[in-house]
């Protein structure tokens, strides 16, 4: 149920500041021990251990700036800061709130200096004084010992002291969080020393002085102990330290700052500019200089970059450059300089503060370099551009500007990207502006009005202003930028600004000079062994037979990576009995929630796997020697491009010295050899770059069979990490590039952990070897002739193995959101899963490894296990099976055809039994009695089966004496709990599917879509069934019963939007967003075509027969705030239903977490990696994800430190299959449990495992008739499992002493480390569960947060759903208007109501579309509802109209226009009396119709990015877009009327796109992989482009439509028409005959597609009935 209505508006009044109900109660808190599991001795908790940004506080936010130079005088208006302070007040959306629910997660402004507020510390000859503003400790005592430190080190540095400021404040208005934790607020003033005279002009020399001087204060106070407590508490933290501008923020919310700080009160407060900031945290209790503005940058994002970023930054400084007696000297001009530039600050910290350091937020991290940057003459907008560079490559909106792109190529070349997503607004008090991170994904528009004032913002309608005062309007797109000078007012758009910062220097000529270039050549055909030789080589490097047989055959055969089903039922590398490569003990990481993945299939056109070699110069001083690098198209490197880098030793051809290191050590050193081995390599590469080499390549090559013989060799990703890491130590990283060649690479996978620990290229000579060797293999040539490969000579096989490296190297970068290898290089995105400290102190520094694992010794065993016997022409492959189980000699699966049997033993399922059989003669349709010896039999097999998970090492250990089993609760309360995971429709097939759901309802559980929407004959309850339990409903199923539901309890929205209607939303009990997937976290679901039937195809909108790959989660959950606001949208279309949101294992899953339950989820499931899939890339299934015991237990913890786990209900799966495994899942915090894989297995699944290839021969995977009548499973046999488990976790209970189910929720000190298993291999010696799970907080006392907080009740969690607050006011205010709900109850007539909106109004219509789909459907609302609104409108606006209603919107609007948009019409047009062009300015925002399965759409203006991603059936109109426009639309037409950014119809599998081209670029911005586009050369397409545009005139009064219409004959040429192969014989696209129908309009009044003959003239009835 949902709050009443009491209750409901009880908490909206309780949150009147909260758009959304992101506040909490924080009424209990987690008990300070930590020891609900055992630690050992000696054992620290290592939880949450790891990179502040990552295992404990990352934030998204709202930002904005406004700029007027020209109002008021010399120092501003008072007008600027509170139209500021205004916008700040109408983000509080985009923040949340702490534990209390009433301190902010931060706000700020950043200002030009008030110099009316300061007066009293100006004087004539120091009319602006350095000032600071300064968070000093409450402790008077400790205060003043920090002020005393801080006035000395100012006069060491000839700064005179003018004395110290209290900054007036209302601490009352605070939260108690905020108030327990808020500085003493001062600001002090110093006057510039006196050899500064000179610059005045500039100011420069005094900036640089303030700055310098701040970073020695700091060091002061740290060694004086005062910088901050222990505890990290009373941190002395410079808010701002500049002659320019101040910095004025806190721990509160927007409406709060003005309040709190008495100066922004102040009429003498005046600027000429604000930034402003709110701040979204993951963490209940942030710290006060977390907020935002930094000092330089108000940052709306993540830096997904950021450890590799901070890494190189920190390399680049170990490299001494100036003699430390000149780093005294803080004050002379061209001392300061030389310092900023040389950037020797980190290797010095008794003199200066470190520039970086992971304890900060990336935000702080970024804003350290960024203020480095513009101290050492950079301006903010070239080191903007440097730092965050756009994706410039093969780009037409720079094509005429070269200047542009060379500034970037030879700044790339420098350093590397701080990647990830980013709205960046920037002052230096200079100049004010913003910019855009390449992928786009943060909304920005900008309004210009006609007194000079530029208004930023995150969202439009933030300030109110007159469109009569609008002279422009616009958006930043991807990568662009704008700037205001803050001297001159000039406002400069993106080109303009870039184009002059590029001209400064002649960058074109400098890389012409000296750079080398290595592009791709051609492949070598020769051998380098002989077939034996190569055998043994792969054998001792670890390869298998799967290898070539899956990965090398796809690669070299297809140019793709292997797909594969199933997820990874293998062990995890460490407990694995057999020999794993370091490869394997390394887990990529992946985004999720606070920052999106992004998508390489698509958008490929920002990403970039180029790279270089040779010395990098300093970042902070340009010069000629910068650009003198060795340039990579690939890093994947043969042998013809070796030799070509060879070339450039020689001294004129680059002179580019290089030096090679074999890593091949003598075998008969044994295990104990490998550390010396890389002591060795280390100490010679530190030898050879001191000597000058610049190119460093580490081999393993073994030149002939005696050499391999008689040595070993350290794995290669052992090599390059410790290198790598020792030439960090050593100062010497910077000056050598290092090139791994190396036999011990093959999968993308590999490629990526040798880059991500420092390698910047790779030659894989024994996998290219190895494409040799299968290409010439008779098999191969044989399956090339049968057509069952595709033909290709030998070097085309070597290409497509390369192509298929680099495209797995790029969705590797995707998922983390990365888009440059160049930034991925060195990040060490990855975590350890079994690799001991030794192991990672030598090669992993940084990499969080919180289990322990194996050492040096072992890793080198593992190794030398690998080696053949011998080398001998008959040798073969070890088959090690870890992909494919080898029966008896292979690794260890849990889900096996054994496993499958003895479970189909034991429910009574025969698996020849089915409708192809004899299903209707069998009694009872052939299920036999379910046997419990045979599901003991089932359990016993797993219990005694080879480890595989964590939990493998653990076992119960009860409080108390054990019970009877007649006093545990019964399993059909327990039973409630159970889930079955999101398997599609689609995925599976319908038998599989409703058997499921019916199985699932009948016991009282959950069942769950999938992402492919479900028919909406599931919608009711049967009713129809026969004795023999057959329904004419289902008539392809057996054994159902009258009352039986197929409707999934949870609905699930996923990134493709696949049958996500109206109806489909209000007839969820719970809707579930799903953020990642288990088997391939980071991507975008997939469906084969030959698995599309017209039946799926129906279900999704889209195409029969056409392959459906789901774009990576990213359109409109990019963010916290977004997920935040998608969530918002379901509770609006469906306030009865619970939001539950789905996230994958990994580190940092806990504060990610946090933020998902502060954002208003109901539900939050962990999945772990390890998760089943229909088809996925064989890496993601293997090497991405964590195990969901490590997730799950990070997740509880987190929320229980954060006094929020009362807010959400945590629900966990990943290969769970018995009550064992449920019962420790529940001890680790889960409350719910989704069973996935072994559930297919129960209704028939036989682990066949070719789910992806449509051939199941049990019907369970497949979409095919024929095997579709081969499935066997019943709900009984579903049922019968389920009562299984919950009989078996019955008698665990009762062994343990516990009654109730929920009394084990938690409770992980009933858990144990088993040390007999843990004993059980060798290699698991140094693993230790107890440091991680001893974090667990201890709740045996505190059970508090299995209910509700007393806010809703305090009771059950599943019987309550949170609410939306006043962003939902407007919503409730159309739904309970007398004349709305007329109409809907009558469901006849015309009916037009009139409301106000404004940008905190968010989700309108949603509700009002959920109250007609729950009582008509889809199509059932035969009235007309007619909805003017006036104003700006929020985030998603018109979300999920239904057919009926017509929504106008006078004024503008921000993203998701339309999202899920099923029927009826939106119009959005701007005011009559606006002073800018329509055509011209921005009136919709990014990701508009995304997802829209029908409605006509017309905007008078321009979209932003991806307009009508997804599309299946709506037809819009716009005045131009930005990139992706029609982006993975299925469905559905599209006109632009104007210009369109690039990548235009990018993965568009179905649909129709008309784009108005009359500057002639529109063809270089077309994604050519899957459409084509022609001129309009059919009747038909002229017909209905002509319709569109008139109606879209009719209906906007567009002039740009007019204009085009007026003389159409001639205006037509200018028209291209973009379809893909599916519409190609359509009558719009191809020349057919006169009188087809053709689709101008989705709908008409009678709700019908409306059509128009082909060739006949448009009538007054027929015009008006389009119109209308």
């Amino acid at each position: 149920m949902r709050l009443g209505q009491s209750a409901m508006m009880a908490v909206i009044a309780a949150s009147t500041a909260s758009a959304f109900q992101t506040h909490v109660t924080q009424r209990h808190s987690a008990t300070t021990s930590l020891n609900a599991f055992h630690l050992k001795e000696g054992e620290t908790a290592n939880m949450f251990e790891g990179p502040r940004p990552l295992v404990k506080e990352r934030d998204a936010c709202g930002v904005g700036f406004i700029a007027n130079t020209n109002s008021g005088e010399e120092f501003g208006t008072h007008k600027v800061l509170t139209q500021g302070l205004h916008a700040l007040d109408c983000m509080e959306h985009r923040g949340a709130c702490g534990g209390d629910g009433i301190s902010g997660d931060g706000a700020g402004i950043m200002t030009q200096i008030p110099w009316k507020l300061f007066s009293e510390y100006r004087s004539e000859n120091c009319p602006q004084p350095g000032v600071g503003q300064v968070f000093l400790p409450r402790d008077e005592e400790r205060r003043e010992a920090v002020k005393a430190v801080i006035e000395k080190v100012c006069e060491a540095n000839e700064l005179e002291f003018l004395g110290w400021r209290e900054v007036p404040v209302d601490a009352e208005t605070l939260g108690p969080l905020a108030k327990d934790a808020v500085p003493s607020m001062w600001q002090m003033f110093v006057k510039a020393p006196a050899r500064l005279d000179d610059d005045e002009e500039t100011r420069d020399g005094f900036e640089r002085s303030l700055y310098l001087i701040r970073r020695r204060i700091a060091v002061e106070l740290k060694a004086e102990n005062l910088l901050k407590q222990a505890d990290g508490s009373e941190e002395v933290y410079f808010a701002s330290f500049s002659s320019q501008t101040i910095v004025y923020k806190g721990m509160v919310q927007g409406c709060v700052l003005p309040q709190f700080y008495k100066d922004l009160q102040n009429e003498d407060f005046t600027t000429k500019f604000v930034i402003y900031h709110r701040r979204f945290s993951t963490n209940t209790n942030p710290r006060w200089p977390l907020a935002q503005p930094m000092r330089v940058v108000g940052h709306n994002g993540e830096i997904n970059t950021l450890l590799g970023n901070v890494n190189w930054v920190k390399a680049r400084e170990k490299s001494k450059t100036l003699p430390e007696e000149q780093l005294g000297d803080l004050v002379d001009a061209s001392n300061t300089d030389n310092i900023l530039m040389m950037c020797n600050t980190q290797d010095v910290p008794n003199l200066l503060e470190p520039l970086v350091d992971l304890d900060r937020s990336d935000s702080a991290n970024l804003d350290a370099v960024f203020e480095l940057m513009t101290k050492s003459r950079h301006r903010a907008p070239c080191a903007l551009m440097s730092l965050v560079p756009t994706a410039y490559e093969n780009e037409p909106a720079l094509s005429d500007n070269p200047e542009i792109v060379d500034f970037y190529k030879f700044h790339g070349g420098l350093l590397e990207a701080w990647d990830g997503p980013a709205l960046l607004v920037y002052s230096d008090g200079k100049s004010i502006g913003a910019s855009l991170d390449r992928n786009g994904l943060r909304p920005a528009r900008y309004s210009i009005t006609n007194d000079g004032t530029v208004y930023m913002m995150s969202e439009t309608g933030v300030v109110d202003l007159d469109e009569s005062d609008i002279v422009s309007k616009g958006r930043l797109g991807p990568g662009m930028m704008i700037n205001v000078d803050l001297k001159t007012g000039e406002f400069k758009d993106n080109i303009a600004i870039k184009s002059e910062i590029a001209s400064r220097h002649p960058y074109g000529e400098w890389i012409a000079k000296g750079r080398k270039d290595v592009t791709k050549m051609g492949f070598a055909d020769e051998r380098m062994y002989d077939d034996a030789t190569t055998t043994f080589a792969q054998g001792s490097f670890g390869w298998g037979l799967e290898d070539i047989g899956m990965q090398i055959q796809d690669m070299a055969g297809s140019g793709k990576e292997t797909t594969y089903s199933m997820g990874d039922d293998a062990p995890i590398a460490v407990l694995s009995e057999r020999p794993h490569t370091p490869y394997n003990y390394l887990k990529q990481r992946f985004a999720q929630v606070t920052n999106p993945p992004i998508d390489p299939l698509r958008e490929g056109v920002v990403m970039s796997v180029a790279m270089t070699l040779g010395k990098k110069e300093s970042i902070y001083k340009v010069s000629e020697k910068g650009a003198r690098l060795i340039h990579l198209e690939s890093p994947v490197l043969n042998s013809s491009e070796m030799e070509r880098i060879a070339s450039f030793a020689e001294e004129e051809n680059g002179g580019f010295k290089q030096g090679s290191i074999s890593t091949r050590y003598d075998l008969a050193e044994g295990p104990e050899g490998m550390k010396g081995a890389i002591d060795a390599i280390c100490d010679k590469a530190v030898e050879d770059v001191r000597d000058g080499v610049e190119i460093l390549i580490i081999s393993d090559k073994a030149a002939d069979q005696d050499e391999l013989d008689k040595s070993t060799y350290i794995p290669p990703l052992v090599a390059v990490g410790a290198v790598h890491h020792r030439l960090i130590k050593e100062g010497l990283r910077m000056d050598t590039g290092i090139v791994v060649e190396t036999g011990s690479a093959w999968s993308t996978h590999h490629f990526a952990c040798l880059v991500g620990y420092g390698a910047n290229a790779v030659h894989p000579y024994l996998a290219l070897e190895t494409v040799k060797q299968w290409h010439g293999n008779a098999r191969t040539q044989k399956m090339m002739e049968a057509g069952k490969l595709t033909a290709s000579t030998l070097d085309e096989a070597q290409q497509n193995y390369r192509t298929a490296v680099e495209n797995g190297l790029l969705k590797i970068l995707s998922k983390m959101g990365i888009s440059l290898l160049s930034s991925y290089q060195g990040a060490q995105i990855f975590e350890a899963m079994g690799l001991g400290e030794e192991v990672v102190n030598t090669s992993f520094k940084g990499t969080t490894s919180r289990i322990g694992g194996v050492g040096l010794a072992d890793i080198a065993s593992e190794t030398a296990m690998m080696r053949p016997e011998s080398a001998s022409e008959k040798a073969k492959l070890v088959n090690y099976g870890y992909y494919k189980p080898v029966p008896s000699k292979g690794e260890y699966h849990a889900n096996s055809s054994d496993l499958a049997k003895l479970l189909h033993d034991a429910i009574g399922l025969d698996k020849k039994v089915s409708a192809a059989t004899n299903r209707d003669e069998a009694e009872n349709d052939g299920v036999q009695p379910k046997n419990v010896a045979n599901y003991n039999i089932f359990k016993k097999s797993l219990e005694s089966a080879p480890l595989a998970n964590i939990r493998d090492l653990l076992d119960f250990e009860s409080d108390r004496e054990s019970i009877a089993i007649d006093e545990v609760e019964p399993a059909a309360e327990i039973m409630k709990r159970f889930c079955t995971g999101a398997m599609s429709l689609g995925a599976l097939s319908r038998e599989a599917h409703e058997t499921l759901a019916i199985a699932v309802n009948r016991v009282g559980g959950k069942s769950n879509s999938g992402e492919g929407g479900e028919d909406t004959v599931r919608c009711n309850d049967l009713t129809d069934v026969d004795e023999k339990g057959r329904s004419p409903t289902f008539p392809h199923l057996a054994g159902l019963k009258n009352g039986d539901s197929a409707n999934s309890y949870v609905h699930q929205i996923a990134s493709g939007r696949f049958g996500v209607t109206p109806q489909f939303l209000v007839t969820g009990k719970q809707l579930e967003i799903k953020m990642a997937q288990g088997a391939k976290p980071g991507e975008g679901g997939q469906l084969p075509g030959p698995k599309v039937s017209e039946y799926i195809a129906g279900l999704r909108a889209s195409k029969p027969g056409v392959t459906l790959i789901s774009p990576p989660p990213h359109h409109d959950i990019y963010s916290i705030e977004d997920l935040a606001q998608l969530i918002h949208d379901l509770h609006a279309i469906n306030e009865d239903a619970g939001v539950s949101v789905k996230l994958v294992s990994s580190i940092g899953i806990g504060t990610v977490a946090c933020g998902v339950a502060k954002a208003d989820a109901d539900v939050i499931q962990i999945s772990g990696g390890d998760g089943g899939t229909g088809a996925s890339p064989l890496s993601s299934i293997k090497h991405a994800g964590m195990p969901w015991e490590m997730g799950l237990s990070e997740a509880h913890s987190a929320l229980l430190n954060n006094g929020l786990r009362d807010r959400v209900t945590l629900r966990v799966d990943g290969g769970i299959r018995t009550g064992r495994d449920l019962a420790i899942a529940a001890m680790m915090g889960a409350e719910e449990f989704g069973f996935g894989t072994i559930a297919m297995i129960a209704e028939g699944c036989v682990m066949a495992r070719v789910c992806h290839l449509n051939t199941c021969p049990v019907g369970v995977t497949s979409q095919r008739e024929e095997l579709r009548k081969k499935f066997p499973g019943t709900p009984e046999h579903v049922v019968n499992f389920f009562e299984f488990v919950a009989e078996e976790i019955r008698e665990l209970m009762a062994h343990l002493g516990y009654s109730k189910f929920e009394d084990l929720i938690g409770r992980a000190d009933l858990l144990k480390e088993d040390e007999d298993q843990v004993a059980r291999i060798a290699k698991t010696k140094g693993v230790s569960l107890s440091g991680f799970f001893g974090s667990i907080p201890d709740s045996k006392g505190d059970r508090a947060f299995l209910r509700t907080t007393p806010a809703e009740g305090g009771g059950l969690k599943g019987d309550v759903v949170h609410v939306n607050g006043l962003s939902s006011s407007l919503d409730r205010e159309m739904c309970n208007n007398p004349a709305v709900k007329d109409a809907i109850e009558k469901n006849e007539g015309d009916t037009a109501v009139s409301f106000n909106i404004k940008n905190t109004d968010r989700s309108s219509c949603a509700m009002l579309a959920g109250d007609i789909a729950r009582k008509y459907g889809n199509k059932g609302l035969d009235g007309s509802l007619n909805i003017n609104i006036f104003g700006s409108a929020g985030q998603s606006f018109g979300a999920f109209t239904l057919p009926g209603m017509k929504v106008r919107l006078t004024g503008e609007a921000n993203d998701y226009v339309g999202k899920g948009m099923h029927g009826g019409e939106i119009v959005v047009l701007p005011e009559a009396d606006a002073g800018f062009v329509a055509a011209d300015s921005s009136i919709i925002g990014n990701a508009c119709l995304y997802g829209a399965t029908g409605g006509d759409f017309h905007a008078n203006g321009r979209a932003g990015e991806r307009f009508c991603v997804r599309n299946s059936g709506a037809y819009a109109v716009c005045e131009g877009t930005g990139d992706h426009c029609c982006e993975y639309m299925t469905g559905g037409v599209v006109v632009a009327l104007g210009t369109v950014g690039r990548n235009v119809g990018a993965g568009m599998t179905g649909g129709i796109g008309y784009f108005y081209d009359l500057d002639g670029g529109f063809e270089e911005r077309v994604n050519n992989e899957i459409v084509k586009y022609q001129r309009v050369i059919t009747a038909a397409g002229e017909v209905q482009l002509r319709n569109m545009v008139e109606r879209h005139f009719e209906k906007t009064g567009s002039e740009k439509a007019e204009a085009i219409l007026d003389n159409w004959e001639e205006e037509v040429k200018n028209f291209w028409q973009v379809f893909p192969p599916s519409e190609a014989q359509s009558a719009v696209v191809a020349e057919t005959i006169v009188g087809e129908a053709v689709k101008v309009s989705a709908i008409a009044p009678s709700e019908e597609l409306c059509y128009l003959p082909v060739g006949a003239g448009l009538s007054p009835e027929q015009t008006t009935r389009c119109a209308d």
